[in-house]
């Protein structure tokens, strides 16, 4: 699969938000425990603890939307709140950057190419919100990863972020190229990103 290692990389630490309950950011601020990762079958980046990249707020609006509808996260909420982390993305599958995109697709040809008898399929209006789809060809893809080597027979490394950009929602103005619910999302798969946690000022 095509790549280019050396823009892989990505330098300096970024500020993530993740919405959740509020006692889930209590005791992950007390050191109780760690943010779980998602692993539905329709995430739409792939398994791994999300993030709204330098959006604290799209983070609480994500949970008061959750805790309003159940259905959207296992985990129920019942207080929204939000967390910040400092992340380095460190090895970052990051769909902002062609080589990724090309990666996608030949994952999505290998998933064409297998026995399954009919291929998942990205559901939920014009977001698309579940995407089973995407989801099956971007774990794909890290399985393929981990049985590649490189001409020189070294093996890969696995990605340890996966980084996407997202637009979403309705028109933010007639005839308007922004949508309502633009953000770019970041996925930690290696949890040893996360440098650390805290509280961020809200609105």
């Amino acid at each position: 699969m095509a790549s280019s290692p050396r823009y892989e990389i990505l330098p300096g630490l970024l500020l993530g938000f993740h919405g959740t309950d509020r006692q889930i950011v209590e005791r992950v601020l007390a050191g109780e425990c760690d943010l779980a990762p998602s692993q539905n079958s329709y995430d739409w980046l792939g398994h791994g603890i999300y993030f709204w990249e330098y959006s604290p707020q799209r983070a609480l609006d994500f949970a008061k939307q959750a805790a309003a509808d159940p259905h959207i996260t296992k985990g129920r909420i019942e207080n929204p709140a939000v967390i910040g982390a400092v992340i380095d993305p460190g090895l970052c599958l990051n769909f902002l950057e062609a080589s990724a995109l090309d990666q996608l697709i030949e994952s999505y040809k290998a998933l064409q190419a297998s026995n399954l008898p009919e291929l998942p399929k990205n559901v939920g209006g014009i977001d698309k919100r579940q995407r089973h789809l995407d989801c099956a060809i971007v774990e794909l893809l890290h399985a393929i990863r981990e049985d590649a080597t490189t001409e020189q027979g070294q093996t890969l490394s696995p990605y340890q972020t996966v980084r996407g950009a997202f637009w979403e929602g309705g028109e933010l103005y007639p005839d308007a190229g922004f949508r309502q619910k633009n953000h770019v999302q970041l996925v930690v798969r290696d949890t040893g990103c996360i440098k650390g946690y805290f509280r961020p000022i809200l609105p």
